[in-house]
């Protein structure tokens, strides 16, 4: 292996995010520990900030400059990373949508054209957008709490509750959870003594305390299913009953992953046995499929959607 190429296994290795010990590192590039030690001083002359840390347990990791040196990425981190920052424009986090797309177009122009091609041929064929009811995360303290999830380490921030109710909170993060048009974090509460979840688009002021803690399994073993179920406990679910008159693979298309059970009932008209929801984003569905529809239920959406209606009867009456 060459200089400039084993540097570069080096640079890959210190990328990943662990302290390497100098004696691992040494037999992954087939070298003695001097020459690792030699390396890193090279990386450090080409602004590379490889910090290290004496002792038994010690050795080397990749830590934050002032500037950001250049990344190295094999070609499946590169397009995970151009298909990422095109979805990241699309999704409800504040000005996020801006800096992705800076991102990216810096991204691109330094990719290969295989790899061009492939993030193209990706992106094409995937579809993803926020709801336009989706709430806006600060990505500042989105940061904070996606770094403090990674290192362990317990967060403090204030949190408006849904009745406006503020409070002051110290946790151990132990995950981020993005479900439809929210951003979550489960967190075990210091003060509650018990697990929490909280909405990130709630939560402010958000500082990492620099106290480690022990890592904690979610409750159940997936974060992301605790989170769920504990959301619909929380909000009541229904499914609609519907009559659409629409094409049954025009309206499959339009409700995409929300399309539930849909028969057709003759060319221009189908049935809708949708997947569970609130009345609020069930009407929602409803009313941006662009066509008539007529409900059978569930009561609760029969009258949400007659409530709707009256609004905006009286909402354009007075204009």
């Amino acid at each position: 292996m060459s200089d400039a190429a084993r540097l570069l296994r080096l640079l890959s290795l210190l990328q990943t995010p662990r302290e390497w010990p100098g004696s691992e590192l040494a037999e992954r590039l087939g070298v003695t520990s001097r020459t690792v030690r030699r390396d890193v001083d090279r990386l450090r002359d080409l602004g590379y900030p490889v910090e290290a840390t004496m002792g038994a347990l010690g050795g080397y990791r990749l830590g934050a400059g002032k500037a950001m040196p250049p990344l190295l990425l094999d070609d499946e981190e590169a397009v995970a990373i151009a298909v990422g920052l095109r979805t990241a424009a699309r999704q409800p986090v504040a000005g996020i949508a801006e800096a992705s797309l800076r991102a990216l177009a810096k991204l691109q122009q330094v990719l290969p054209p295989r790899l061009a091609r492939r993030v193209s041929s990706l992106t094409a064929a995937t579809a993803a957008s926020a709801s336009p009811f989706a709430s806006l995360v600060d990505p500042a303290q989105l940061t904070i709490i996606a770094g403090a999830v990674q290192a362990r380490e317990r967060v403090r921030f204030a949190y408006a509750a849904q009745e406006g109710v503020a409070s002051k909170r110290h946790v151990e993060p132990v995950q981020l959870v993005a479900l439809g048009r929210r951003w979550y974090l489960l967190a075990f509460d210091v003060e509650r003594d018990d697990w929490r979840i909280f909405r990130l688009d709630r939560v402010s002021t958000a500082v990492a305390t620099g106290a480690r803690f022990a890592a904690r399994v979610a409750p159940g073993g997936d974060a992301t299913e605790y989170v769920t179920r504990k959301m619909y406990e929380t909000a009541p679910t229904y499914r609609a009953r519907a009559t659409l008159r629409l094409p049954v693979e025009l309206a499959r298309a339009r409700l995409a992953d929300f399309a539930g059970d849909l028969s057709a009932l003759d060319d221009d008209s189908c049935t809708w046995h949708s997947v569970e929801d609130t009345v609020d984003y069930l009407a929602f569905r409803l009313t941006s499929l662009g066509c008539d529809f007529t409900v059978q239920g569930p009561p609760e959406l029969v009258e949400h959607l007659r409530v709707m209606g009256e609004r905006i009867t009286r909402s354009v009456d007075s204009l």
